[in-house]
């Protein structure tokens, strides 16, 4: 009998918190860095296609190989915090790793790569090392052609490019020097032949664009300002300045070959009121037989006034020009889209995931959705979505029903609209759906409100969730919150600092599945909290983990631990959220914990090397608790492997039996 086949059907992932680690390539599909892999997005699909596995360390840059007639790219290349540069080629339908750059002694910031002929890619890397270095790549063999170092500095960013009308490269690098190095190839080696400067703080990023024979190179700064430079190649004929005023700026001169090339400052671009983290030109496209560049400049701050995104880190601007695509400070991806009719920008729907280490999951009972908790403070819900026209699902984020001020360790579900989390505190909190989200569940499973819930409930529910400016706790949301907030109360001049930070920002966010889209990001952060119903105290230290019965009567919770007295099991009812219980047995911390199918047994095990079984004194009890007349079997390895300590105990009574195992 053949084995059953099992396929990736979702795949959540946020992007890396660096300025260059996304790339959108001229065939459809964004490229970017999630933790130790590079990404492959097909916008379109709305799904993951392929993810790359080779970096040891945080990918921290990634750029396509760009073909100079538009077509599809069949490289990439990535940079990450293993000190590693991977040129990455598409063979059989696949990306492999066909070539490896060894060499940085410090984290991969940037890249980028231009093709020198069709099995030789130059290659352009800079480090925290202090370098930038030069690679020359074949099909499966990486040489360092070229280092150039910078003393104490650091290039932030690097963009290649060939001189106007010739084969010859030209390297733009920026720095924490405020300055722009310009680098051409002569004789086989990069020299620096102009430094452009007019920056009063770090040059964040660079990247040249050619049109009409000449080259445009964009570069942006700390100093809130995009500076737009202009390469072109000097011709014999001139203006005649002695009998002609002309008002010129400054060109820089330099030769290469016997033919000279100037460079001049062709506009300065303010607007932007803080640090300016990254700029991107549209890419060129085919129109007829020729390649047009058109001039158009996406560009972006990283801090933001208002929201929770804490700015952007990159851009990119699809091949068409009509979608852009940045990401933010905390991992997410935002995606707008231009309304050819009202020439308005949209947003679009994108994947998301979690940007720290993701702790917890749990299914919800009936199997609607999946709930998630990491240690980027979040716990996220996810499920399933089919696109109006499409029959293919794709897997997205519906609710953010907590965003918390710790690392989120575990969760477990205690019905199908009820959750307990804990984090690295000492309070484990209670969170229901409001009716926001039922109603959504409802469009989305073809189901009524009222058989979900029932008549009763649905009367008590709040609206959503918001959560006060200093506090931790989500607050529910009712309808006559929503109502009393009216547009004079906003307009309104601020008459104490309470007024100035509304507890309340909720808004109803409405779901028609099949004809709308997932909520925005902006949605996530703000519109999709749970209300906090409940704390439960009574642990001494950080929580660790969660485990809930198949009725969904109990939870056993558990935190960290370095002594016996706070190892114990701690047993909560669902229905009264009272202490039922504590189990002590361990010495060192729990780290799971699971209840049998029918709920009668509790396995834990410890950090002590010892795993418990307990069983519950009165099976047939209604209340499903466990009561004081428990067994406790604790299995420990003796320092013999085949020899183990069995350990039997109930109420004060303790038994100890040494059992030898035949091998």
């Amino acid at each position: 009998m053949a084995a059953p086949r099992i396929d990736t059907c979702n795949v959540s992932c946020c992007a890396n918190r660096t300025s260059n680690v996304v790339s959108w390539g001229r065939g459809g599909l964004i490229a970017f860095g999630t933790c130790n892999s590079v990404a492959l997005y097909n916008p379109q699909e709305i799904r993951i296609v392929e993810v790359l596995n080779k970096h040891t360390g945080r990918v921290n840059a990634v750029q396509w190989v760009h073909k100079q007639d538009c077509s599809p790219e069949t490289q990439l290349v990535s940079g990450g915090s293993d000190n590693h540069v991977i040129v990455w080629e598409k063979q059989d339908g696949k990306f492999t790793a066909c070539a490896v750059c060894s060499g940085h002694s410090g984290p991969v910031c940037a890249v980028d790569a231009m093709s020198l002929s069709s099995s030789q890619l130059l290659v352009a890397s800079a480090s925290s090392d202090s370098s930038v270095k030069l690679w020359t790549c074949s099909s499966d063999t990486a040489e360092c052609l070229q280092t150039v170092s910078f003393g104490s500095g650091f290039m932030m960013d690097v963009s290649l490019a060939l001189l106007p009308g010739s084969r010859v490269p030209v390297l733009a690098c920026g720095g924490d020097d405020s300055r722009v190095h310009l680098y051409v190839q002569l004789n086989g080696q990069f020299q620096r032949l102009l430094t452009l400067t007019g920056h009063e703080d770090w040059v964040r990023c660079v990247e040249w664009a050619t049109k009409d024979g000449e080259l445009w190179l964009a570069s942006c700064s700390q100093d809130c300002l995009i500076r737009v430079w202009r390469l072109f190649a000097k011709t014999a004929t001139e203006p005649n300045q002695q009998t002609e005023a002309v008002i010129k700026m400054k060109e820089n001169v330099f030769q290469v070959s016997g033919d000279e090339f100037a460079v001049t400052l062709e506009t300065v671009l303010a607007g932007h009121e803080n640090w300016v983290y990254g700029v991107h030109w549209q890419p060129p496209c085919v129109k007829g037989d020729l390649v047009e560049q058109p001039l158009k400049l996406l560009s972006l701050v990283k801090s933001s006034f208002g929201g929770n995104t804490l700015g952007f880190y990159g851009c990119q601007m699809s091949p068409d020009g009509f979608m852009i695509l940045a990401h933010a400070f905390h991992g997410a991806l935002h995606l707008w889209h231009c309304d050819s009719n009202q020439g308005e920008w949209r947003p679009s729907v994108v994947i998301s995931g979690h940007f720290g280490a993701l702790q917890d999951l749990s299914w919800d009972p009936e199997g609607e959705f999946i709930i998630t908790v990491g240690s980027d403070q979040t716990t996220r819900l996810f499920t399933p979505w089919t696109r109006k026209g499409c029959s293919e699902i794709t897997w997205h984020e519906i609710s953010r029903p907590q965003i918390h001020g710790y690392d989120m360790q575990c969760l477990t579900m205690v019905g199908c609209f009820q959750f307990v989390s804990g984090a690295d505190e000492k309070v484990l909190r209670v969170f229901k759906a409001p009716r926001n989200f039922v109603e959504n569940i409802a469009n989305i499973s073809c189901t009524s409100v009222k058989k979900l819930l029932g008549c009763n409930e649905i009367a008590d529910l709040p609206e959503g969730a918001s959560t006060p400016a200093l506090g931790l706790s989500n607050k529910a949301v009712f309808q006559g919150d929503l109502a009393s907030q009216s547009p004079q109360q906003d307009s309104e001049d601020f008459n104490s600092l309470s007024d100035q930070y509304k507890e309340s920002y909720f808004q109803p966010l409405k779901l028609i599945w099949y004809l709308c889209i997932p909520p925005t990001e902006d949605d996530l952060l703000q519109n999709t909290l749970w209300p906090e119903v409940q704390k439960l105290y009574g642990h001494g230290f950080e929580m660790f983990c969660l485990a809930s019965n198949s009725a969904r009567t109990v939870v056993a919770s558990a935190c960290k631990a370095s002594k016996p007295e706070h190892a114990a099991i701690l047993l909560w009812s669902t229905t009264s959220w009272k202490q039922l219980q504590s189990l002590p047995c361990h010495s060192l911390t729990i780290t799971q914990m699971a209840f049998s199918p029918n709920g009668h047994l509790l396995l834990a095990v410890s950090r002590d090397r010892t795993w418990s079984l307990w069983r519950q004194g009165n099976p047939d009890s209604d209340t499903g608790v466990i009561d004081t007349n428990i067994n406790i079997y604790i299995y420990s390895p003796f320092p013999y492997p085949s020899i183990f300590h069995v350990h039997a105990i109930s109420d004060v009574c303790v038994s100890k039996q040494r059992i030898n195992i035949e091998r």
